[in-house]
């Protein structure tokens, strides 16, 4: 394939803004809808437990599309992929924001999806056709402050329009954006030239299409549902993780030996496209379960609204806009695994600061301990795809993209879910052992419970500080296992391959 034929007649820096546009938008309707589950499933007469399945059900849907996105690019043509994504969203965003019951928000979640689900691995392939290696940092720069920025500003603004509007409009906001990508993507994306490519079209890897949806699809709900339904204590978790894993392991297996596989395996044979994909999943681990824990943890222990929880993380999205130009400057100039090892060790140090919490802990300092994250975070994202691409045989962009974006998707996946189990654990860990201190022999409690009238009360709020202080001790846990895992990383990105500035990769003959 020719790609110098992808090179865009218009400025490619209008492309960047363009595709940038409907990622912001799908990133942040993932993490936006977070905030309003409570909302929602009280507006369509529905438990909270039942409103989950908003989430679940994208996430699922989500997870087929992605790691089949590249096949689909080259089989219908990149840009009318692309754009059939962004309607299929735009559309299914419509009948979110309508939905007169449950089950009809669910199945236009799954629509909505299956088009999110092909947009950022597209948007990708296209940055990497669209501009020459040496201008790929700047390009990726941009791209992920979408990636980057959106889901920090989602909880502050689901929080606000949910407070203050309807929940109905954090679907009904996509409207326009969506209007417009399409608009922008007809006039100004050119088409990928796959006239070369007419043979991978004639025969269609089924089993394999089927294999992604089943593995896929029941490992999201085995992350996304676990914790929820006790794990494997759970005859439905049990049998959605078997089915998982043998349907991933024959998935493995076949796309090794089939001739056109819907997802491209043998690229992991490229060790640093399969060391960054290693990286690129903990850093979805770290981005994704830092994201809904620290709203969270602000509304169980601060007390704090939707809005206010948001605002806590939206700063640090200013942060890592402020950082990538630089970062995307830098790029060329250093070699990209320092600039990802100082993106962990900032990250880690950051993560470390969380861990010296306390209950009555100001918003001042919440903030600053995210900026600093964020200052890592923004020294992640652009180097790890630069290096991820360089060195790829021509014509594989569209696959590499959907590998990589997968692999970030799990990481936020497993991500959570290991948050969500660890906090539920610890707390009952931490409240356990505190309780063995509350004996009469104790001459704190004894004092407190019989030096005023009112002993029972005064035993009720001693219990309640004591489910608050075991529930921020479980953050603090937390907070320490992520900060191990982001300095762990560091000696992985040691076996990345170094490259020159500007190196060609893929694309870039």
């Amino acid at each position: 394939m020719s790609l110098h034929q992808d090179r865009p007649a218009v400025n490619p820096w209008l492309i960047a803004v363009v595709v940038s546009m409907a990622t912001f938008m799908e990133v942040l309707d993932t993490s936006i809808a977070n905030v309003a589950l409570q909302h929602i499933a009280g507006g369509l007469a529905a438990s909270l437990d039942e409103s989950t399945w908003v989430l679940t059900s994208y996430l699922v849907s989500n997870a087929i599309i992605l790691p089949v996105s590249g096949w689909l690019s080259n089989r219908v043509g990149r840009k009318r992929f692309y754009m059939s994504c962004v309607a299929l969203f735009t559309v299914s965003s419509f009948l979110c924001g309508i939905a007169p019951s449950l089950a009809f928000l669910l199945t236009a979640r799954i629509l909505q999806g299956m088009g999110g689900g092909g947009l950022a691995p597209t948007e990708q392939a296209i940055l990497t056709d669209t501009f020459p290696p040496e201008k790929r940092g700047q390009a990726f720069a941009l791209y992920g402050i979408a990636v980057v920025v959106a889901p920090a500003l989602g909880p502050a603004l689901g929080g606000w329009i949910t407070d203050n509007l309807s929940w109905r409009w954090i679907f009904f906001m996509n409207l326009p954006v969506g209007v417009l990508s399409l608009f922008l993507t007809h006039l100004l994306v050119p088409e990928q030239d796959t006239s070369k490519d007419d043979k991978s079209k004639k025969r269609i890897d089924y089993l394999g299409f089927a294999l992604v949806a089943l593995g896929l699809g029941c490992l999201q709900v085995v992350l996304d549902r676990g914790q929820i339904d006790d794990w494997f204590g759970s005859p439905l978790i049990t049998a959605f993780a078997i089915v998982s894993g043998v349907s991933l392991a024959v998935l493995i297996i076949h796309e090794l030996t089939v001739q056109d596989p819907v997802v491209d395996l043998p690229l992991l044979k490229n060790r640093s496209f399969f060391i960054s994909n290693i990286v690129m999943f903990l850093l979805g681990i770290v981005l994704f379960s830092t994201t809904q824990l620290i709203p969270q943890m602000t509304q169980d222990l601060f007390g704090y609204d939707a809005t206010q929880a948001g605002l806590t993380l939206s700063p640090g999205g200013f942060v890592v806009f402020a950082c990538m130009p630089l970062v995307g400057f830098l790029v060329n100039k250093v070699q990209p695994k320092y600039l990802i090892m100082f993106g962990f060790l900032s990250t880690g140090i950051a993560l470390w600061l969380w861990t010296n919490l306390y209950t009555q802990v100001s918003f001042k300092i919440l903030v600053e301990a995210r900026c600093i994250q964020a200052v890592g975070l923004g020294f992640l994202f652009v180097p790890l795809n630069t290096l991820a691409y360089s060195g790829l045989p021509p014509g594989k962009s569209n696959d590499a993209s959907a590998l990589i974006n997968l692999m970030r998707n799990l990481g936020g996946s497993f991500g959570i879910s290991i948050v969500q189990t660890m906090l539920a654990r610890r707390s009952q860990f931490h409240q356990a052992r505190l309780v063995e201190t509350i004996t009469n022999d104790n001459p704190i409690y004894y004092q407190v419970t019989h030096g005023t009238g009112n002993g029972h009360a005064t035993v009720s709020q001693i219990f309640s500080t004591i489910t608050q202080q075991a529930e921020m001790l479980s953050f603090i846990d937390i907070f320490h296992v992520l900060s191990l895992a982001a300095f762990c990383s560091i000696p992985i990105v040691f076996f990345m391959k170094k490259i020159k500035p500007g190196e060609k990769g893929e694309g870039g003959h």
